[in-house]
Parts: structure tokens; sequence; C-alpha cells
């Protein structure tokens, strides 16, 4: 695959070029700008780093591809009118299988070992090759050296004898015949031996002393071989041990869970045995018909009696009743005086409820207002000082009440009550930026595994958990860290007692981390900070205590009141110690509680389950939750029909610092909202009814002041696009920061809608609202029924699904951005000075130019430019080259150029052509 740019990569993937370039930057890569060149080996590094910060293991990898080809040619077959075209389908299927990556380790280390080995075989032989020959030619010229040596001397002694004795030559030469050693045995055996060299035996020695060491060498490495190839295989048998154990244990945990809530659906909800028995003695049957109480029979028995004695007196009065005359006159009737109500008025109040409370109808009310100058329908709510005046102008009375009244008063009785103080276990926060391992550390704690579930290797729900430690039981809120999600970090620090801020060693402070220690401070919850990924090669625990000290966050070994952990979520180095961090600072608080008053908390997180329905996450701060009891909480209500824990445990009461799921809810509250336990139903419904309609007037005030203002900035920047949707999450928390992130997308000129949102599945109601409004419908972990995706697929209305929230701001931004109108830009591609003009009868005065820069086109616009002027701009009527009309006229070459509907052009102007280029536009 060719090398593409880094903006090209980026419109591929889907993601915009700041973000791409700084997961290049994490991923050790050395691209600063949109128009480097990215190559494939860098692609795959990339890759493998998203892969590992997002929690996927290499080993998850495919192991086996298969390749299918297919490849289509026509055969025409007959003659003549019978002639046909047939098409034949040629497929080829090859699969290749990808070998443990272990195997092709050790393999790759036998090859390199032996090519190392003959290697350096191939240099020694090489070696004593050139040793050998070099003790050949030392031996060769020792041999040469010692003949002429030889020689010399004889000839030297030969000499000196005949300069001795001149006059005995023959005598002489005997005598040396018979002793010069160059002559007979003597001389055979006094001639010097040939010189023989040791360096072949040294040689050879050696080579085979180097042979030996070899063989001991590929031994020893052979060996060492084995035990490699022994102790990756005894990992792997261990890699896969662990593996099947995980496996057993999520299949144990999913054959639990099933198992308790099929027992919970199952229990019958029976009602108390005195009640039952009379409904049973009542549907008794006996042999003659229903059994009668003795009750029963003496009230019928007297009934009888009753009924016979009055129409035994009205006979008798029907026989003695006279007759009266009434004289047919209109007797004179006095005057009754003026009812005066007492009209009670809240901050708002309806036109048609004002009538109800004045006695009058509506009609009559609504003439009066318009006579104020008020137009008003019956059911427009009017404020307290209108209401005011026509309440007193008709002569009632006013009795001013506050809205919140009956909240108030069920607040007053709720904290009316007294219970005992004791001591209780602390609530305590996890919170910092994304990928610096807050689950990873809490599930350490927890001995659980709840990050590799979590999508995309984020936390994207707020949750809650009591765990048992070492220092003694600890409530646990483990918030999100993702930007999106400030709401839920400012709630996990207003819920809570201690915060344990999350900081990644290799990573240092971050945007998210700024943001927790503020929400801490805003709070005024201790922080005690925990340093993560210490293991790691990259860690500078010293970088983030710097880091921190310039955010007013300073350690205790520096002076400062914060205690600084150094932890490990994989290792689980320093755990005990920040429990025991945890547990100092709790024993400083004092933390205690009161027991035995209605219980009172805040709303972790809530959801709807199809076949349990709305499912609250609450955490208990005082008194006692028991199932039955009733719960108000924000706009929701009901009474608790079940409670689970954590781990999914049915219990029947949750004390202080204790987060609990129950059932029994209307509707979903929102996330944040305190909830408490009432004694009365129907005041708990009548508080939830006024906190819904309170909520949904505001509401419509906003929309209309929203309306105001779109429409006047509309007006002063033209019409703005807006691109509707309809949301539907798994939580309310989930919705909350999605609603939140996507108001802040947009700009002057686009924007989004959204039409509706809502927790649960995607129903058939949502495609309907979406298909009126021209919306598309995003699921964040939610899915449409069978009902509404067949709807959906009837009526073209797309269905997006997402389960990592920043994957849909994305692709929502995206969305966005292609609404944008393009930036236009105009290009100067050429340049051409006009040398001299000429007249043409057909086509008017022809310039003589010269092109200068770039390429002179003839269908591109063009501009005419008089001492760098303009004085014309319009198009092209010819362009020619010689006699040949041409398209284009490069640089340095001279043509003729016809300015269409205008000759007045002159020697010295300069042509100017340009592009008009479109540029597409981001948020």
């Amino acid at each position: 695959m060719a090398e593409v740019t880094v903006s090209e990569l980026a419109k591929s993937v889907g993601a915009t070029e700041d973000r791409l370039l700084k997961q290049m930057k994490d991923a050790g890569l050395p691209h600063t700008s949109a128009d480097a060149m990215v190559s494939d080996e860098e692609k795959q590094v990339l890759l493998n780093f998203l892969k590992s910060s997002h929690g996927e293991q290499e080993a998850s990898a495919p192991r086996k591809i298969t390749l299918k080809r297919k490849t289509t040619t026509t055969l025409k077959t007959g003659s003549g009118t019978g002639r046909k075209t047939v098409n034949v389908e040629v497929r080829k299927k090859r699969t290749y299988v990808k070998r443990p990556e272990a195997e092709q380790a050790a393999e790759s280390a036998v090859e390199a070992q032996r090519a190392e080995l003959e290697k350096a075989l191939a240099e020694q032989a090489e070696q004593e090759r050139a040793r050998a020959e070099q003790a050949e030619a030392e031996r060769a010229r020792a041999e040469a050296e010692a003949k002429a040596a030889a020689e010399a001397a004889a000839e030297q002694q030969a000499e000196v004898a005949a300069e001795e004795q001149p006059e005995e030559p023959a005598e002489v030469a005997a005598e040396a015949g018979e002793e010069a050693p160059g002559s007979g045995e003597e001389a055979e055996q006094a001639k010097p031996a040939p010189v023989r060299s040791t360096y072949v035996d040294d040689i050879e020695a050696m080579r085979i002393a180097a042979m030996e060491r070899r063989k001991v060498q590929t031994a020893r490495e052979e060996q060492e071989l084995e035990e490699k190839k022994a102790r990756l295989e005894e990992e792997r048998q261990r890699a896969e041990k662990e593996k099947q154990e995980r496996e057993e244990k999520a299949k144990a945990a999913g054959a639990v869970k099933p198992s308790l809530r099929r027992k919970l659906e199952a229990t019958p909800v029976t009602a108390d045995k005195d009640e039952d028995e009379p409904r049973k003695r009542r549907g008794r049957k006996t042999k003659g018909g229903p059994k009668k109480s003795s009750k029963t029979a003496l009230y019928e028995q007297a009934l009888e009696a009753f009924e016979d004695d009055e129409s035994e007196k009205r006979s008798t009065r029907s026989l003695s009743r006279p007759t009266l005359k009434i004289k047919n006159t209109h007797g004179f009737k006095k005057p009754t005086g003026k009812q005066v109500y007492e009209v009670q008025l809240g901050e708002t109040i309806t036109v048609g409820d004002l009538a109800k409370q004045l006695n009058m109808k509506a009609g009559e009310l609504i003439k009066r207002l318009m006579k104020m100058g008020e137009m008003v329908t019956i059911n427009q709510p009017i404020d307290r000082d209108t209401a005011t005046l026509i309440v007193e102008e008709l002569g009632h009375k006013v009795v001013l009440r506050s809205e919140n009244e009956l909240e108030e008063s069920l607040v007053a009785e709720v904290e009316r009550a007294e219970g005992e103080e004791v001591s209780r276990a602390p609530v305590v926060t996890v919170m910092g930026h994304v990928d610096h391992g807050k689950t990873s550390l809490l599930d350490y704690i927890r001995k659980t595994k709840v990050a590799s579930g979590e999508a995309g290797g984020i936390t994207q729900h707020i949750g809650a958990y009591r765990v048992q430690t070492s220092q003694g039981e600890v409530a646990f809120l483990d918030t999100p860290g993702h930007a999106a999600f400030t709401a839920m970090r400012a709630r996990g620090a207003q819920a809570t007692d201690v915060v344990i801020l999350v900081v990644a060693a290799d990573d240092g402070v971050m945007p998210q981390t700024e943001e927790a220690i503020q929400h801490a401070k805003a709070a005024g919850v201790p922080l005690v900070v925990a340093i993560n990924k210490c293991d790691k090669e990259g860690a500078d625990p010293d970088r983030v205590k710097n880091e921190l000290a310039a955010k007013d966050v300073i350690p205790e070994d520096w002076g400062g009141d914060t205690q600084f952990i150094e932890v490990s979520a994989h290792t689980g180095q320093g755990i005990d110690e920040l429990l025991e961090a945890v547990s100092l600072q709790a024993e400083m608080l004092e933390l205690k509680s009161e027991v035995g008053v209605p219980a009172r908390g805040v709303v972790i997180e809530s959801r709807l389950e199809k076949g349990r329905g709305v499912v609250a996450t609450l955490l208990v701060q005082s008194g006692e939750l028991k199932r039955g009891d009733i719960v108000l909480a924000g706009q929701s209500y009901g009474r608790v029909r079940a409670m689970t824990n954590e781990l999914g445990k049915s219990v029947k009461e949750a004390g202080p610092s204790t987060p609990v799921e129950l059932l029994g809810l209307d509707t979903t509250p929102n996330a944040g909202d305190e909830f408490m336990v009432v004694a009365d139903e129907r005041k708990a419904r009548e508080v939830a009814e006024q906190r819904a309609e309170k909520e949904r007037r505001e509401r419509m005030q906003r929309q209309q002041a929203a309306k105001l203002e779109n429409m006047f900035a509309d007006m002063e920047a033209g019409e703005r696009k807006v691109l509707p949707v309809v949301i539907k999450a798994d939580v309310r928390g989930s919705l909350e920061a999605i609603l939140s992130a996507l108001a802040d997308i947009g700009n002057e000129e686009v924007s989004v809608n959204v039409v509706s949102s809502g927790v649960g599945g995607i129903a058939e109601n949502d495609v309907n609202l979406a298909l009126t409004a021209g919306a598309i419908i995003i699921g964040f972990n939610t899915r449409a029924d069978v009902t509404a995706r067949k709807l959906a697929e009837t009526e073209s209305v797309e269905i997006r699904y997402y389960s990592v929230i920043y994957n849909l701001l994305d692709e929502v931004k995206q969305a966005l951005s292609g609404m944008l109108e393009p930036e236009v830009r105009e290009e100067i591609v050429g340049i051409a000075e006009v040398r001299d003009v000429f007249r043409s009868p057909k086509f008017g005065a022809i310039a003589g130019c010269m092109v200068t820069e770039g390429t002179v086109y003839r269908n591109k616009p063009i501009r005419v430019l008089r001492d760098n002027v303009v004085i014309y701009q319009g198009e092209l009527e010819s362009l020619r080259r010689f006699k040949d009309d041409v398209q284009e006229v490069r640089n340095g070459m001279e043509c003729g150029i016809g300015v269409k509907d205008y000759n007045d052009v002159k020697p010295g102007d300069q042509i100017e052509v340009f592009d008009i280029v479109k540029v597409a536009r981001e948020l």
C-alpha cells in the first residue's frame, strides 16, 4: 500500500487531524504536520498503540485469514440469432494461518544463531587459510635465504684459499676437495638442511581446537534453546489455564445472576394471612350455595322486616292522606348576600384553575383579562400580580401561598424524626483523567474485572460498590474520566467523604485531573493522591508531584497536607498503604450518621430494563432503607419492591453508606436527585407531580425565549442549519453527558436540535417522531426492538448505535462540518504580459502575449490589469498558438489572446488567469 499523508489518513479513519497527530505523538511517531507522509509500518505502530491504550490485547489478533477472489468473464456461444453470452464466474479461496508467536520467536532465534555460527566458521576458515599461505611464503623465503647464504660462504672460502696458497694449487685443491663442505659425503652432511616451519602444525592444532570449541558452544546453545522452548511452553500452558479459569468464573457468574433473577421474579407477592382469610371464607361454596355468616343472615332478616313495615305505612298514608290546594302565585324571595371566596395563589396559576376557584366561567374571566390588556387562553399561566389584580377587582380575598409548601412540610416532617447517631463507613470517590487506571485500581481492591467489560476500555457510567478491606468496610464511587462527564464527577465529589485522585505516573496532570481537583476543593473534601502505573518504564512520580504542587496540592513530605501514595493496579504495589491513608482520613473526619429514622440519600444512576422496569442505584446517607418503604426521588415516587446490592444479591435493609439497586419507582429519576422515605404515598405523588409541572413550565419558558433569540439571530446571520436528532441512552447519567456535550457543538451557522431524548430501548414511537421531524436516531448502549427496526427500514429512518461517547461526538461533529458552506478561494494559475495588439475583423483586438508565470487556460476566468489595477474581469474568447487553437499555454511561450466583450487591451497590460477553489470547512 502506498504512503499517504496525515490528512488523508484522518479522512479515511473519520478523525480530526489534530486528534490523529496527538495520537501519533503519544505512539512515539515523529509526525507534526498534516502534510507529513505515513508509511505502512508507522500505521501498524499507531494501530498497536491504539489497541493497547483501549485495553485490547495483541493475542486477540486473528491467527487465520481467508482471502477470496472472484473473477467474472463472458463466453459467447452459438451463432446467428441463437448467439448467447454466458457469464463465467471463477472463485478462488486461499487461507493463510499465522503460527504462534512463541514458535516464530524460537525458530527465528535458532535461525539467527545458526547464521551466526556459520558466519563465525567461515571467518575462522578464512583466517586459517590466510595463516597457512603466510606460513608457506615465509618457509619458501627462509629456504631461499639459507641457500643463498650457503653459496656465498662457499665462494668466499674458495677465494681465501686461492689467495693463501697459489704455488700448490693441486694440493690445495685436493685438500680443499677433501675438507670443503661443498663436496663429498661430508659436504652432503655439512650442507644446511631445508628449513621446516612449525606453522602448519600450529595452524592444524588451532583449527582442531577451534572445532572442538565450536562443538561445545553449539551444544551449549542448543541446550539453552531447548530450555527457552520449555519455558515458553510452560508460560503458554499457564496462560491457557488462567484463561480457562477466567472463563469458568465468568460462566459461573453469568449462571448465578439469571437464576437469582428468575427466583426473584417467580416469588409471588402474597397478602397477609389475616386479610386473605375472610376472602377465602366468602368465596367458599356449600351444597346449596355460598355459605352465609350469622351476621349476614341477621342483616337480611332485619332488611326484610323494615321493607314490610314501610310498605304498610305507605298503604295506610295513601288511604288517609287529605288533598291539599296550593295557590299558583310567586312568593317574595329575599336576596342573598354576595359570596366572597378565598383564592389561593402561587407564583403562577392557569386561567382555568383561577376560574374554578372564583366559581365563574373561564370565558367570563378571559373577557375581563382582555379588558385589562392581557390576551390569554384557558391553559395559559399568568403571574401572581395579574391574578391578584383580577381577584381583588371581583371582590374576593387573596391568600398567598408557596408552591413548595407541600414539599417543605414533607421535608420538615422527615427532618423532625430523631434517631441514634452511630459511626458509618466512609464514602470514597475515585476521580481522575481518562485511562489513568481508576477502574483498574478499584478492580484490584474488589478482586474483580470491571474494566474489561467497559466499551473502549473507558468507564462511561458512575458505579457504586461497598468493599470489605483490611481497614474495614468502604463504599467506593467510580466516576468516568471523559471530558463529557463533568456533571457526574461533580455529583461524585458532592456525595463523598474522601476523594482518591488517580494520576498516571507516565502521563502526569491532565485536564480532567485539574477538573477533579477543582470539584474536590469546591465540595471541601480531603484528597488522597494515588500515583498509578509506577511499575512502567517511563514512570516519573516526581514529575507528578511537581505538577500537582503547581496546582496547590502539596505532598506531606514537602510540608503539605495531602498524602501521595505510589501504587500499581497490576502488581498491587501500594494498595495497602492507599487503604490505610483513606482509613486515616476517615478517622480524622469522625463520620457519623443517624439510624432509626427514615432513609435519605442521593440517586447515583437510573436506567430502564425490559422485564424489570425502572432500576435506580441509590446511596443511603442516613437512616435505614427497607423493603416496602415509599421513596420520593425528584419527580419519581414508588414503593420499594426489591433491593439488591452490587453483587446482585437480594437485601431487605440498607444502612448508611450503602449503595443499593431498587425496583418500584414509576419513572427514571435524574442522576444526582436527592431521595427520602415518606409515610404518605398520596403526598409523595402530589410532590412529584408538582416538581414535574414546575420543570415543564420552566422548560416551556426557556424554549420560548430560545425561539425568540434564535429568530432574531437567524434574521441577522441568515438561515441557520440544524441537525435534528432523537437520543436514547441506557442510563440517565450518560444521557445527561451526551445532551451537555451536544449543546456545546456547533457555531452560528450549524447546531444540533435534540427533538426527543430518553432512557431505554428505541421504540416505534421514537421512529415515528424521527420520521415527522426528519431526524436521525442515536442509540447509546441501546437497541431498537423488532417493530421499530422494521418501521425504520420501511420509512428509511437512519438509526445509529454507539457504545463509546467520543465516537458519537466525533460523528456528530463530522456531520455538522458537512453542513457548513465551503470556503471559496481564488488561486492565480497564470499571468500573460501583452507585448502588442493586433486587429482582427472576426475577433476584434487580439493581444499578442508572452506567458511569464504559470499556465494560461482557455476555459478559466481572467482579469485584465493595467498598472496593477484591475480594469476588467471576464473570460477568454480565443487562445491561439501560431494558427492553432489550444486549451493551454505554458510559461515562457508566446500566444494570441482574445478577450471576450473587451477590445481596449493595450501593450503593457497583464492578463491574469485564476481558478475558484472550494475548500471544505470543519468545526
